[in-house]
């Protein structure tokens, strides 16, 4: 299933949400621009490390651009293709407006570097010695996606879907969309081997676990999490404008 559209409307213009993807965009411009040879220079400069943010490697003099810690911002900024940037950035303009919206803009930007942060510790701790650079926005990505789940399950999201060598669309809540991607990235990160690279599942599942855990303390005042009786309820109170 790819997400195409929700039906959440929001009450403020999703600034950050905007500005987080036309970042990720120029970076990604920049990357395919120094070529094949730079771009990968880049990947092990900017990325993150982890055997390097550990302390077991050091970069060589002529690729160290940043301390190592500085790496865990920087990456969530750079992709490694078209379609790893596209994925990432439709799940964030889908979900992420939201996100923002209940969070308010100053809180949004915590919590997205946060879910960023708490993604790369669920792949360094997976394969703390790993020499492989982690690269994009997913993890950060991941934590929106937890905190929808808590506070719109029932919001309706436009999905397509193949059956076969036919296309369709259906509206589904978004705990079914949203717990089905989940589940995939547990799966995933059973069945696969994370040693040679590519996906990093333990990332997707660090941010998701970060976002569910840090969306009930830093929403707005008049934003309650969904309960089965109610849904979710916007309260406005004096002062709840940060």
């Amino acid at each position: 299933m790819i997400p195409l559209h929700d039906d959440n409307p929001t009450s403020t213009p999703p600034v950050l949400t905007v500005s987080i993807i036309a970042i990720c965009v120029l970076v990604f411009l920049w990357q395919a621009s120094l070529g094949a040879r730079g771009g990968q220079a880049v990947v092990y400069s900017l990325g993150l490390i982890p055997s390097v943010l550990t302390g077991q490697v050091e970069l060589p003099p002529e690729l160290y651009v940043l301390p190592a810690w500085l790496t865990l911002f920087t990456s969530m900024f750079m992709h490694g293709g078209f379609m790893h940037l596209a994925g990432n950035m439709l799940y964030l303009w889908i979900f992420g407006n939201n996100i923002e919206d209940a969070l308010g803009r100053a809180r949004f930007i915590i919590f997205y570097l946060l879910c960023g942060i708490a993604a790369a510790a669920g792949q360094i701790l997976q394969n703390p010695a790993s020499e492989i650079p982690m690269i994009g926005a997913s993890g950060a990505i991941s934590g929106v996606l937890g905190a929808y789940v808590l506070l719109y399950p029932k919001a309706r999201v436009l999905v397509l879907v193949p059956l076969g060598f036919y296309l369709t669309t259906m509206k589904l809540p978004a705990a079914w969309v949203l717990g089905l991607w989940f589940v995939m990235q547990l799966v995933s990160s059973v069945l696969t081997d994370s040693s040679g690279g590519g996906v990093a599942w333990f990332a997707h599942i660090g941010g998701f676990i970060a976002g569910m855990a840090l969306i009930p303390f830093m929403k707005r005042k008049r934003i309650r999490l969904w309960n089965p009786g109610h849904g979710p309820t916007r309260v406005f109170t004096r002062g709840d404008r940060w």
